[in-house]
């Protein structure tokens, strides 16, 4: 009972150094409590020993993969204990997926909307219905089974973090190894892992979803069938060659027999990587190469891939469906784009850091030979892009505002042809021009015309500019002619102004604050043309007469050639449903979301704009209401520095935008589907 008092004290809470006695030193003021933040995770400034460090990576590696387990066991006891999983199987191109539930507390019951039969609930557009489906799950059972396999791995991943933490600290010899073996070790287990995967899908997957096409729905008979007709493989070697089709025409999405074998094949040569890695890696001129790997470095390429391979994913899941049924669920395609966009904008963002990282603390080399040139020509083309992709819409606004449309850049007069991005848009020869399931269009034929070259030349230029400032950032992170000792100063350091030496803006982490609000607004450029794109030129029904009616009848050409039709035709026009969305349960949070997240973007402006003693004032009411209820050391406030006041703004300017748009899209998509 003592220990358990003590750590419930808030008298013990209010000294410093109770939970960390490192802390216990120091200057007591708020600088304290950004300390608690930075240093916990510079694992280079707290230890200098190889070992450790290497022990504390490995255990952190662990630590994040017991949460990834801990995601996904909650993935599957929503679907297991809250959904209406089993009646969206039965029906899935009209019943509306639901895996949330509110209860009646105070009312908010309300949010509750009518899914399917029998049934209310909050509508998801995760996709998690689909996902179930393509693993081979058809039963509540079988979501149990692996909510509880998912919350079994969670446990072992923890206790292997504490033990190589905690238990395993006398043996230093094998962490010393683990950063040259870690890399094969992780080259193996991924291809393992794919290679399980196909393994599951080939005797799980394949059986359950072609008798769920053909209309079987009764769960005991899914299973005792699928069960059985497992080990004839033959059955199910369904593809492109056999149909002559890419998609399934049952549910316009892959044939799962493909999704099997990309995974085998996968698993197969990420095995032979491995093991060619691990054979070689003794190598004397192999080991030369390998000699100067630091986990910055690493850490910074495989973000970078991820990144890569996150944007694609986000691409093919609108061009080429995976999962069943997933193409005509307008809402969770869009949902799952926007998701993987951004999830690449910020891993882009944590692979500059560590880059610049390194660049300090382990590069081989004291200056990065040809960075002027690379940064000289990013700098032209971004004065060309921008010159040229900025000009158009002003001369387009200008001359629509002078009453000259037939002077305006535009497909009805003077047209302009994406010739390059048009070849990524070709059809192979078995495809038709338009494909449907249930009369709710999958694809469709379209040819780009002035509005998409004008619009993929801002993408161009919001890119070339992030990754300017990302590699300017990189490059220039040790030294640069105008402050020559960088690499003394560090990642960050305060930002003095031009009296005292004009180092604003110079150092690593104030190029990566820079990037993050290019990144946002290239982000956003492309949601908002993907949104208003797929609306106007895809998404949309055909009727009996083979009349096709989309959700903005094509306006996306017309309108927007013109900065003011962007502003008029999509952010004006599309934002009733969000706006008036109290008056709708199905999609009231998202008005509530939309007016949360507003605030949000507004309070970052007051930490981007305002001065800094405004909040040492307030930090200094905060710090006294905290002393009260004694429950914070006592510590003095501290004016918060440029750095610090700037990294509380971009948190919450990117939480607040992105939070934002994502309301306001899904607001009106949910309304219209």
């Amino acid at each position: 009972m003592t220990n358990i008092f003590r750590y419930i004290n808030t008298t013990l809470w209010s000294k410093a150094g109770h939970f960390n006695k490192a802390l216990s030193k120091g200057a007591k003021t708020t600088t304290w409590i950004w300390n608690l933040h930075d240093y916990a995770h510079d694992f280079d400034i707290q230890q200098r020993s190889t070992g450790l460090i290497a022990r504390k990576v490995f255990s952190s590696n662990l630590a994040h993969l017991s949460l990834v387990f801990f995601w996904i066991r909650g993935m599957h006891l929503h679907g297991a204990y809250l959904s209406n999983y089993d009646i969206w199987l039965k029906d899935p191109k009209s019943i509306t997926p639901s895996s949330h539930l509110a209860y009646s507390l105070i009312g908010q019951d309300i949010l509750n909307s009518y899914t399917s039969e029998y049934f209310s609930g909050i509508t998801i557009t995760s996709g998690f219905f689909q996902l179930y489906r393509s693993e081979g799950i058809i039963t509540q059972s079988q979501l149990k089974y692996a909510c509880a396999t998912s919350l079994i791995a969670t446990l072992i991943c923890l206790s292997g973090s504490y033990l190589h933490m905690q238990l395993m600290s006398k043996f230093t010899s094998f962490y010393k190894k683990f950063q040259s073996l870690s890399q094969d070790h992780l080259i193996i287990i991924f291809g393992s892992s794919s290679t399980s995967l196909s393994a599951h899908q080939i005797h799980k997957m394949l059986p359950a979803n072609p008798l769920l096409d053909s209309g079987i729905s009764n769960p005991s008979i899914l299973q005792v069938i699928s069960n059985s007709l497992s080990e004839n493989l033959a059955l199910f070697s369904t593809n492109l060659s056999s149909t002559g089709k890419l998609l399934n025409p049952s549910t316009r999405s892959v044939f799962l027999s493909q999704v099997a074998a990309h995974h085998k094949t996968t698993g197969v040569v990420f095995i032979t990587l491995g093991l060619i890695r691990f054979l070689t890696m003794y190598n004397s001129q192999f080991s030369i190469l390998t000699s100067y790997i630091d986990y910055h470095i690493v850490l910074s390429i495989n973000l970078a891939l991820i990144a890569s391979l996150s944007i694609i994913v986000a691409d093919h899941l609108t061009r080429t469906p995976i999962y069943p049924h997933n193409s005509t669920s307008y809402p969770t395609i869009l949902c799952l784009f926007i998701h993987h966009a951004w999830l690449s904008g910020f891993l882009i963002i944590g692979s500059g850091a560590h880059a610049s990282i390194f660049n300090l603390r382990a590069s081989p080399t004291s200056e990065i030979r040809h960075r002027d040139p690379i940064y000289s020509h990013l700098i032209w083309v971004c004065i060309a892009i921008g010159l040229h992709s900025f000009s158009l819409y002003c001369h387009n606004d200008t001359l629509e505002a002078l009453g000259r449309p037939e002077d305006i850049f535009h497909d009805n007069s003077i047209q302009l042809k994406a010739i390059f991005a048009k070849q990524s848009f070709l059809r192979a020869e078995l495809q038709p021009d338009i494909e449907m399931l249930d009369k709710k269009i999958i694809r469709i034929t379209q040819e780009l015309g002035t509005a998409d070259f004008i619009v993929h030349h801002i993408h161009a230029f919001s890119i070339h500019v992030t990754l300017l400032i990302h590699s300017k950032g990189v490059l220039y992170a040790r030294n640069s002619r105008f402050v020559s000792d960088k690499l003394e100063l560090g990642f960050t350091y305060p930002c003095d102004g031009p009296g005292r030496g004009g180092t604003c803006q110079i150092s690593p982490w104030d190029h990566l604050f820079s990037a993050v609000f290019w990144m946002y607004n290239c982000l956003n450029v492309v949601t908002f043309h993907y949104f208003w794109k797929m609306q106007s030129d895809v998404w949309g029904f055909v009727s009996i007469q083979k009349h096709i009616s989309h959700y903005s009848q094509g306006d996306f050409s017309v309108n927007s050639i013109t900065i003011n039709g962007w502003l008029r035709n999509l952010l004006w026009s599309e934002a009733s449903q969000v706006i008036q969305s109290y008056a709708l349960s199905s999609i009231c949070p998202y008005g509530s979301l939309f007016l949360i997240a507003h605030f949000i973007w507004a309070f970052s402006l007051m930490f981007l704009f305002s001065g800094r003693a405004y909040w040492q004032e307030l930090i200094e009411s905060i710090l006294w209401s905290h002393h009260k209820l004694k429950i914070i050391p006592h510590i003095q406030p501290r004016a918060l520095s440029i750095s610090q006041g700037r990294a509380v703004g971009f948190i919450h300017y990117t939480l607040g935008g992105i939070g934002s748009t994502w309301a306001f899209i899904i607001s009106r998509l949910l309304v219209l589907s």
